[in-house]
């Protein structure tokens, strides 16, 4: 495909959580749709690592360390990412997590950290990037990770389902008051990925081999990293407050609860 059909060439995307996974795999798909990239990580080791495979495509990889989830720490990223790259005309943010447990077990603090850190920590992230962008004039894109189980269900992880049906709502909600800026927002629902933290085995392979699964298998995270490149790129040019669902026809199929499935996987298949 080519770079002047995406309409990526130069311009400059900050990946937050981009050291790792579905952020090191959009790191490195924007970089070869021409995109100058911010890798931002809780780890500087893992950004700069990330960072040189983005200058290995010859565009320009910085590498920043910082926590999303602390309110202070955000405004200096996006000022980071902002000086650093001469502007942000795109937002990947990965950052998300879930705790799993049956609802009567789940304490509150459980629920205010599942929403903290896949909802609350996106709006401010949201927040300070589109204001960097309206300030330049120069609009964008900020896509944000959703889940199936904000579409869907989420038994025994009820409180980050609940958070992501936030953010698919808060993504239409942004999505409305920043189009006169030019800036669009959207957000990917993926489906049962391979992640540094659930990594494939040959046990959870052969579990989503005979599983409901339409296509038999988990998604890569270059498969995420691809959708985020396309709402980034003009091929999504009108296209805003949409949450992209990824999951290889987990939701069409309508035949099983996500939450049952990786809970079931986690017994067969090992931690």
């Amino acid at each position: 495909m080519s770079a002047s059909l995406l309409g990526l060439e130069g311009r400059k995307a900050a990946i937050i959580g981009g050291g790792q996974g579905m952020g090191e795999a959009a790191a490195n798909c924007l970089a070869i749709a021409g995109c100058d990239v911010a890798v931002v990580d809780l780890v500087m080791e893992r950004a700069q690592h990330v960072a040189a495979q983005v200058q290995e495509k010859e565009r320009q990889g910085v590498a920043i360390a910082g926590n999303v989830l602390e309110d202070a720490e955000v405004p200096r990223i996006v000022a980071e990412a902002d000086e650093k790259l001469g502007g942000i005309d795109v937002l990947v943010s990965i950052v998300g997590q879930s705790a799993f447990g049956p609802a009567l077990q789940t304490t509150m603090e459980t629920w205010d950290l599942d929403q903290h850190r896949n909802l609350r920590y996106f709006f401010a992230l949201a927040r300070e990037t589109a204001a960097s962008m309206i300030r330049r004039g120069r609009g964008g894109a900020i896509i944000g990770i959703a889940s199936v189980d904000g579409i869907q269900g989420s038994a025994w992880h009820a409180s980050y389902g609940a958070a992501k049906a936030g953010l698919i709502s808060l993504v239409k909600s942004l999505a409305v008051e920043w189009a006169e800026h030019g800036i669009r927002v959207n957000a990917i629902a993926p489906g049962h990925i391979v992640t540094p933290r659930l990594y494939d085995t040959n046990e959870r392979a052969a579990f989503y081999a005979d599983s409901p699964i339409p296509m038999k298998r988990r998604g890569q995270p270059i498969e995420i990293a691809k959708a985020a490149t396309f709402l980034a790129s003009d091929l999504a040019s009108y296209v805003s407050g949409v949450t992209l669902p990824v999951d290889g026809g987990l939701l069409a199929s309508n035949l099983i609860n996500a939450g049952d499935l990786f809970m079931r996987t986690r017994r067969e298949g090992g931690a």
